[in-house]
C-alpha cells in the first residue's frame, strides 16, 4: 500500500503528517510508523500525526513518537497540524481539534500558529530542577554551561532515572539570557536523543522559571536551537491558565511511500 504523506517542521522539531480521514492508514503497525521516521531508511522525521476525522471538532491529532508508539501531547505537531488542516481547507483561521490530552484551539496568522495549551495546576519544585506536565511530561533543570552540555549522555540518565524510570520523562536545560528569554535544549523520550526545538518543552520551560522566580513576566521568548517561540500565560496563585505556544509551522515538501 502506498501513502501520501506532508513533511512539516515548527522550528526545526519535523514530522510526517497524513490525511487520515478515510481511516485506512495501520495505526497498530508500530514498526512500519518507525521506518516511516527513519532519517536513513524512511522519511525522518521526530514523529508521525494522523489527522483524523473528530465528531464536534475540527479535526482528531494522533502523535506517534519516532520509536512508532503513540505518545502523550505534541505541542510543535499540534502547530504543525493546524498548519495541515489549513492547507486542506478544513479550517481558516481558526480552529478547535482533539489531542490525546483534551481539546485545543489555535490561532492561524500566516505561517505563525497560535496553540492553546491545557491549564496546569501542578508544579514541583525541588533542589535542582522543577517537574511539570504540560500535555507531556517535563523536567526541568538550569545549567551554566548549555552549549558544552552532552546531552544525550545527560539527558539519558535523568530520563530513565529514579523517579522516572522505564515511563520516563522529558528532559529540558535552561540558560537565562534576559528576564524574558531563555536558551533551551531538551532530550524528548520516545526520539531519545535531542530534537531541535520541542513545544511542551519549552511551555514547561516557561512556567517553570516563572515558578522559581528567573522572570516575573508572563511572555516568555525561548530560544531553541531549531528557532524562536514564545509562551505566553497567565498565573493565578501556583496554577497557570490561557497557556499559549506561539511559532512558526510550514509544510517542507510532499510525497508517497510504500
Amino acid at each position: 500500500m502506498t501513502n501520501t504523506f506532508y513533511k512539516y517542521q515548527g522550528a526545526g522539531n519535523d514530522f510526517v503528517m497524513i490525511d487520515n480521514r478515510q481511516g485506512n492508514f495501520n495505526k497498530k503497525d508500530a514498526k512500519y510508523i518507525s521506518f516511516l521516521c527513519d532519517r536513513r531508511f524512511g522519511i525522518g522525521a521526530d514523529g508521525l500525526i494522523l489527522l483524523e476525522n473528530h465528531e464536534s471538532a475540527d479535526f482528531k491529532m494522533v502523535y506517534f513518537n519516532a520509536d512508532g508508539n503513540e505518545s502523550s501531547m505534541c505541542g510543535n505537531g499540534g502547530r504543525c497540524i493546524v498548519a495541515f488542516a489549513k492547507y486542506l481547507n478544513i479550517v481558516d483561521k481558526a480552529t478547535t481539534f482533539e489531542a490525546i490530552d483534551g481539546m485545543h484551539k489555535a490561532v492561524i496568522d500566516g505561517e505563525t500558529i497560535q496553540l492553546q495549551m491545557q491549564d496546569v495546576h501542578d508544579v514541583n519544585s525541588y533542589e535542582k530542577h522543577v517537574f511539570l506536565d504540560t500535555g507531556s511530561p517535563h523536567h526541568v533543570q538550569i545549567e551554566k554551561d548549555l552549549e558544552n552540555l552532552e546531552i544525550k549522555s545527560v539527558g539519558a540518565k535523568i530520563r530513565y532515572g529514579a523517579p522516572y524510570h522505564s515511563e520516563g520523562t522529558n528532559v529540558n536545560f535552561v540558560s537565562k539570557i534576559a528576564d524574558d528569554i531563555f536558551a533551551v535544549r531538551t532530550y524528548e523520550r520516545g526520539v531519545e536523543g535531542e530534537t531541535l526545538s520541542c513545544g511542551t518543552g519549552v511551555t514547561a520551560v516557561a512556567l517553570a522559571m516563572n515558578y522559581i522566580g528567573k522572570t516575573e513576566k508572563n511572555l516568555i521568548t525561548l530560544e531553541t536551537k531549531g528557532g524562536k517561540l514564545q509562551v505566553s500565560f497567565q498565573k493565578n496563585g501556583d496554577s497557570y491558565q490561557d497557556i499559549w505556544l506561539i511559532g512558526p509551522a510550514k509544510q517542507v515538501f510532499k510525497g508517497t511511500i510504500s
